[in-house]
């Protein structure tokens, strides 16, 4: 069979082009390297058959499973399917949703919001005349209210967008402490003999004038342990941009993500610009949506990391479903160990914004009775409750 070579098709180029920007504008990393790579591809492969052409530009396009619902309806939305009507009519049948049908549903308002014409610039919009315009407050809230209560599981990009500005101007705000160290103070309940002597000497003085001192108050080291696991995919990706917001607007704040592995990203989130930090975090991640071991990476933070970063009263947030892939095997004995070495040990279960939430799996019932709190985190919302809760409470309740 003949292979065609693309430079014989015309506008091949163009389209590959303006079809990797549609899938860039749905959430997939595609750059301009990629769009040469696909040509080169397509050069070698051929394009005299469709099933060719498909597969040549996932494999260049692609690089995660969950990014294939996405590239197949935009691939046959955009390269005109001729079963296309087929799939929109089936579209409109009743239909019961497992798991597979909502990452259809989710990937479907992905790919229409990327092809969705885009509004004129601003000079090629036709001048009318002006009109008075009336603003309504009510309308605007109740839209934010909306937004802050939707969960992120569901969201569209032009929603995920909106939540993660918000998340940007969120902060944690952690009760200061008392330490062991003291600071000079003419208010003082603490005689400080040391500096009143050194007084006296250097001012020949008969009289000693007694100086004070009072113990110093600090915020505590913040130990956020965030799940990167494939049941919480969409959920860890805007927790990453909440501990961009919290790392850069704190001191003291180390970062981890575990699946399979531990891997320290504290480094990569306190660069200022969001968007280099999670490019990043994503090169560091390499088990990213995969499977989940919670027992075996709390074993190496216990083993490694405990001693270097949970001194000094630190406070730990933990960010799981507690979904453990090994069943819940020796977790309870690390998670025993982590709440004893910290001051506060809170987690973070989105599980919980179900009512009839139950501890029947292995990992959560294993986890359970050594936190503090157990709370909800599935929304702009309880981002918001938890710093509420950090903010106006300095002793934490044991979770019952």
């Amino acid at each position: 069979m003949k292979v065609v070579a693309p430079a014989e098709h015309g506008h091949l180029a163009e389209n590959v082009m303006h079809f990797a920007r549609v899938l860039r504008a749905a959430g997939l990393p595609i750059g301009p390297d990629r769009v040469i790579d696909a040509m080169r591809a397509l050069e070698v492969a051929g394009v005299e058959r469709r099933d060719d052409f498909y597969w040549t530009l996932a494999s260049v396009f692609l690089d995660r499973r969950e990014q294939f619902e996405v590239y197949d309806q935009a691939f046959h939305i955009f390269w005109r399917d001729p079963q296309l009507l087929e799939r929109v009519m089936a579209m409109f049948l009743p239909q019961v949703y497992g798991r597979q049908g909502r990452d259809e549903r989710e990937a479907s308002s992905r790919v229409s919001e990327a092809m969705r014409p885009r509004p004129k610039k601003p000079q090629e919009t036709p001048v009318e005349p002006p009109q008075e315009t009336q603003l309504d407050a009510s309308l605007s809230f109740s839209a934010r209210e909306v937004l802050q209560h939707a969960d992120f599981e569901t969201m569209t990009p032009e929603e995920i967008a909106q939540a993660k500005k918000m998340l940007a101007n969120l902060r944690l705000p952690i009760p200061e402490i008392r330490t062991r160290r003291f600071s000079p103070d003419a208010d003082g309940a603490r005689i400080d003999l040391r500096a009143s002597l050194r007084a006296s000497l250097r001012n020949g003085a008969q009289l000693i004038t007694l100086k004070r001192r009072s113990p110093q108050r600090r915020h505590p080291p913040l130990v956020v342990m965030c799940d990167v696991s494939g049941s919480m995919n969409r959920y860890s990706r805007m927790f990453l941009h909440f501990l961009h917001a919290i790392t850069n607007d704190r001191d003291r704040v180390t970062s981890f993500v575990f699946g399979t592995r531990l891997t320290n990203i504290s480094r990569y989130l306190r660069h200022r610009d969001v968007d280099v930090a999670m490019s990043g975090v994503a090169d560091a991640i390499a088990d990213w949506s995969g499977g989940t071991r919670i027992g075996n990476c709390l074993r190496e933070f216990n083993l490694r990391w405990s001693r270097r970063v949970l001194g000094q009263n630190a406070v730990v947030l933990m960010i799981s479903d507690g979904l453990d892939g090994d069943v819940g095997e020796g977790l309870a004995r690390e998670m025993e160990r982590l709440h004893k070495s910290c001051r506060k040990l809170i987690w973070l279960n989105p599980l919980l914004r179900y009512e009839g939430f139950e501890a029947r799996p292995a990992g959560v019932r294993a986890m359970l009775p050594h936190v503090d709190e157990f709370l909800p985190v599935h929304n702009v919302a309880s981002l918001i409750d938890l710093s509420r809760a950090l903010e106006g409470s300095h002793d934490y309740r044991r979770a019952a």
